[in-house]
């Protein structure tokens, strides 16, 4: 959520920070602003809606105001007070001599708020960073320097924040602190860089450090000093960036979010490599930090994550509990923090997130830790918050993805725990060491099999086409492709804004039933297996209500032909990996019907990228 670039520096900052900002796009966000300040002035430029407004009132300003060689920078997703002009950031003090860009949430704003509005403080927003401003800039008047203010300032708040302030009088210097939300130094040579995340600077720098909590630093043209939570200076540590500018190129697609469809196969490989070599082979995990004897004493599992991590961690529970018949729960992060922790040495508690930066999902983590158990973080990003807290990491490797409708990042997440679920059965006495061997040698297969359903999406373009003027959406599986009945849904109401909803298809007649009638479009997904029939079943309870069906299949059966109005078939493949395939189908249909209705693909309404706040 939220993206902050500041820079310090001999170049224009203006340029160097909308660029940033606009690297940053696909993290979500309604307003956005920069604060440019040269000898002792101080310009801030604020603008409602995307990043072109504020583009087109900096472009009108006289040179004189934007020809800055520091400033600081931010895209807003609204928490506390509409997206307007005044509640965009950056905020400033009374005197306008203090700035500040903040991502994150002060919790104890109203505690704080009367006792400086008593002190003069003079409130413009309904955001909970302009106390943070007052806040600091009353310390200044105290300490007389900007680092002290800002050391003194934090110790007084409660929340989540990464902040970027400058002050007039101090014009050298930029001052970042951070807790519990993402923030980056961008080393340079004669320049420094800040930012919530390495898009924005990647193509000025390819070095780092990144913030621990509640650590302070004081970033100026030359120099970078960071001070931890008792304002002692703590040595600099420089990392290499992971990310190439390329990265960000659409190369030629439409959209990115049809580009990252269009990159699973080579993500898949890319999942595999090094860990699975052939399906006779063991799985190999190195950066899971657990032998063999640790593994056979777990006698539970826990995954806690949010939204599309959330189904890819319940295919998971399917996958882990067949495979090791170890009991396996899966719990939103924002509910587990709320109730008692019931966990302990023998729980394994598995923490998925495309980010790492989630906020729940890290509060859950920190919560399971003290109960001594054992946690493995399935990430996109090693250099996260939650990587950092991980007893085990196992990195996906789907490179950085734009949109913010996950794609790519999902199906690098399915492959990690069908992954783990594999290496954790290798080290039980129990395991069906053909029923591995099978599941192996059908990842190996997955890429030329996502191959051929992206290499012909004509049918999937069609049927998109015929059902975008829906105003409703129902999608039902059973099993093992619940979760991707509710990745499916999710991906075409983030996108299209379309009211969809995933059910276990054995539930359809236990309520939902009552929404069907000849404009409620059902889409099942029914795999040879198991539940099979039973799926057909409910198949023919939703045409009985004359409900449009749109069938996803592995198998042509002469039933589907009366049944369904439209059917889309996968490759042949096992009940079991079947998610990995019929979820490709799922994120075309949900893009091509946005891309139909002309809605903005890559950057949904109201959505972000990185959710960094509770």
């Amino acid at each position: 959520m939220c993206g902050i670039v500041g820079y310090i520096g001999n170049k224009k900052a203006v340029d160097i920070i909308l660029k940033g900002l606009s690297y940053l796009e696909y993290r979500g966000y309604d307003s956005a602003g920069v604060a440019l300040i040269k000898k002792d002035k101080v310009n801030i430029f604020k603008a409602p809606g995307k990043l072109n407004n504020l583009c087109s009132i900096i472009s009108k300003e006289n040179e004189e105001n934007v020809n800055a060689n520091a400033g600081i920078g931010h895209t807003r997703w609204a928490t506390h007070g509409l997206p307007t002009e005044t509640n965009a950031h950056p905020h400033t003090c009374n005197c306008k001599s203090l700035t500040i860009v903040h991502n994150g949430i002060i919790e104890n704003y109203k505690d704080l708020k009367p006792n400086l509005e008593a002190k003069g403080c003079k409130f413009q927003s309904q955001t909970d960073t302009e106390v943070a401003a007052h806040l600091i800039a009353q310390e200044f008047e105290t300490h007389k320097d900007l680092l002290k203010a800002v050391q003194s300032a934090v110790k007084k708040l409660k929340g989540a924040y990464a902040f970027c302030v400058m002050h007039k009088s101090m014009p050298d210097r930029i001052i970042a602190a951070r807790k519990n939300a993402p923030l980056i130094i961008g080393v340079g040579d004669g320049e420094n860089f800040i930012a919530s995340d390495i898009p924005a600077i990647i193509e000025y720098t390819k070095k780092a450090i990144y913030l621990s909590d509640n650590q302070v630093a004081e970033v100026k043209t030359d120099s970078i000093k960071i001070y931890d939570e008792n304002d002692e200076l703590v040595a600099n540590k420089v990392e290499n960036l992971p990310f190439e500018p390329i990265a960000l190129s659409k190369m030629g697609y439409k959209h990115f979010m049809l580009k990252e469809i269009h990159e699973q196969p080579d993500v898949v490989r890319n999942v595999l490599f090094g860990k699975l070599h052939d399906a006779e082979a063991e799985v190999v995990l190195d950066s899971v930090r657990l032998n063999k004897e640790q593994l056979k004493k777990i006698n539970r599992i826990q995954i806690i994550a949010c939204g599309t991590s959330l189904h890819a961690g319940l295919v998971g529970k399917y996958v882990i509990e067949e495979l090791t018949k170890i009991p396996v729960d899966v719990e939103a992060s924002s509910e587990y923090i709320y109730r008692n922790t019931i966990a302990d040495e023998n729980t394994l508690v598995i923490g998925i997130s495309q980010s790492g930066e989630t906020a729940d999902t890290i509060t859950a983590i920190k919560q399971v830790k003290e109960k001594n158990s054992h946690v493995l973080i399935i990430t996109n990003r090693k250099d996260s918050a939650m990587a950092r807290l991980a007893d085990s990491l196992l990195p996906i490797n789907a490179g950085i993805e734009v949109s913010v409708a996950a794609t790519k990042s999902y199906m690098a997440q399915l492959l990690s725990v069908y992954l783990f679920a594999i290496f954790l059965a290798q080290n039980t006495e129990n395991a069906d060491e053909n029923a591995l061997q099978k599941i192996k040698k059908e990842l190996l297969t997955l890429p030329s099999k996502l191959e051929i359903i992206l290499n012909d999406t004509k049918n999937i373009k069609e049927i998109a086409k015929k059902y975008s003027s829906s105003k409703n959406f129902i999608f039902i599986a059973r099993g093992i492709n619940y979760p991707s009945a509710l990745e499916g849904a999710l991906k075409l109401k983030e996108i299209s804004y379309i009211n969809a909803t995933g059910y276990p298809a054995g539930e359809l007649k236990h309520g939902p039933i009552a929404m069907l009638d000849e404009t409620m479009p059902v889409l099942a997904i029914l795999n040879e297996g198991i539940v099979y029939d039973k799926v057909l079943s409910n198949c023919e309870e939703a045409k009985a209500r004359q409900a449009k069906l749109i069938g996803v299949t592995n198998f042509v059966d002469e039933k589907h032909k009366a049944l369904f109005d439209d059917i889309a078939i996968i490759p042949e493949i096992s009940d079991i990996v079947s998610p990995a395939l019929n979820i490709v189908i799922l994120q075309l249909l949900a893009y091509h019907i946005s891309e139909y209705l002309g809605k903005d693909v890559d950057q949904p309404r109201n959505l972000a990228k990185s959710v960094t706040v509770e």
